[in-house]
């Protein structure tokens, strides 16, 4: 009987300690926006659909999943169009795509990928950016390649004009220049935000091919080579010119209708030739337009929009389908 009640005392020890480690693996997310001090400094856990990984919604004061926002640009490329509607762009591997176009700021992306087995395209995931700003200054965002992953080192590099920026340890650690460009680290390692008043804010975050996301995706990488660590990538802007384009700029258009198939599980955007360019800091992609006059339209992005709802609250989004 005793021996039986120490079981049932250890099963139960047990089980609440795994209870406690499953809880505190769950990410969780701060507003580190001093606009909105009811929520400012506060950790919120992440909701159902992206546990681990998460933003804050500040003007709400809740956690959203960047990936399933407006502006979002993830996995082997999956985009959310500033319209709400999701598509794939695969673009090919080692080489460079016009994701935005303004007439006042131009953002490229590096792909990197692999050749799938009897596939007739590449897999791709986004590597790095380059934003050009109108002032002349040069940002890049980028992953390091990397074998064996660990999210306690960080495997995001960054430079200004060529300068490796260097941010303290620690969330919240920011980096500024005079010009009103902001760096802050969303998390310990491998995230940040970046923003510029007025123009945009970018989420971005370090992240690899599990062998389990490999395997269901038939990705067919090899544990210990190169774990294909990429950015997962949140866009919001504030001030659009009604000629804006790119894979994605072209979304927040107010006569843009999207050409990809609804319906499918998969549907694609082509079009990869309008959108290549040079290098990562390139303007010479058919679309570009930055350096051109422009008229802007100011607003806000909603950070979970849904269409289906009334709880938008963005600042001039008008829902299309």
């Amino acid at each position: 009987m005793a021996a039986n009640k120490l079981m049932t005392v250890v099963a139960v020890a047990v089980c609440l300690m795994f209870m406690v480690n499953v809880a505190s693996a769950v990410g969780k997310a701060k507003c580190w926006d001093n606009w909105y001090p009811r929520c400012y400094g506060h950790a919120y856990a992440c909701p159902a659909n992206c546990p681990y990984h998460c933003e804050m919604d500040c003007r709400t004061c809740k956690t959203v999943c960047p990936c399933d926002k407006p502006g979002g640009v993830c996995q082997d490329p999956r985009f959310i169009g500033g319209d709400g509607i999701m598509f794939y762009f695969h673009g090919k591997r080692d080489q460079d795509f016009c994701l935005i176009s303004d007439s006042n700021f131009h953002i490229n992306a590096h792909f990197i990928g692999k050749r799938g087995e009897g596939m007739g395209r590449d897999f791709t995931w986004v590597q790095s950016i380059g934003l050009l700003l109108d002032d002349g200054q040069q940002l890049y965002l980028g992953a390091e390649k990397v074998s064996v992953w660990d999210n306690s080192v960080d495997q995001l590099t960054m430079a200004l004009d060529g300068q490796t920026i260097t941010l303290p340890p620690g969330e919240g650690a920011t980096w500024a220049t005079a010009s009103g460009l902001n760096v802050t680290r969303s998390d310990h390692t491998n995230a940040v935000v970046v923003q510029v008043e007025d123009k945009f804010k970018i989420s971005a975050r370090v992240v690899p091919i599990s062998e389990e996301e490999s395997r269901i995706h038939k990705y067919g990488i090899i544990a210990g080579e190169d774990c294909f660590a990429h950015l997962e990538l949140s866009f919001n802007f504030y001030s659009l010119s009604p000629n804006m384009s790119g894979v994605l700029g072209q979304t927040y258009g107010a006569e843009y209708r999207s050409p990809v198939k609804m319906g499918m599980v998969m549907p694609v955007m082509g079009g990869e030739s309008k959108y290549v360019t040079s290098n990562l800091f390139a303007t010479d992609c058919k679309v570009a337009r930055f350096g051109s006059s422009s008229n802007y339209h100011q607003f806000g992005i909603a950070s979970a929009l849904n269409c289906n709802s009334e709880r938008g609250g963005g600042r001039g989004i008008v829902c299309r389908r």
